[in-house]
């Protein structure tokens, strides 16, 4: 599968399945990407003199083995030979 920034992807195992996305940020060292709202975690920060602190939810990294590449294309021409 060849995973590039801005790919649509779907989840297909794991607590967000079924959830399609794009991808944000890839790892490739330790073969991990991040998808946009999905794997959403609340992490806390101190607040300093640039930002005002607090809870803030971001997404998280997820292994490149439980996500599939939707292919659009593909997609558009199954659907114009089946009618």
């Amino acid at each position: 599968m060849i995973i590039k920034k801005g790919t649509q992807v779907r989840i297909i195992t794991g607590k967000d399945r079924g959830k399609t996305g794009e991808i944000l940020e890839i790892d490739r060292k330790q073969k991990r990407v991040k998808i946009k709202s999905i794997n959403m975690i609340k992490k806390h920060l101190k607040p300093t003199k640039e930002n005002k602190g607090g809870i803030i939810s971001k997404e998280n990294f997820i292994h490149i083995s439980n996500i599939k590449d939707i292919d659009l294309k593909k997609k558009e021409k199954k659907e114009t030979r089946s009618k």
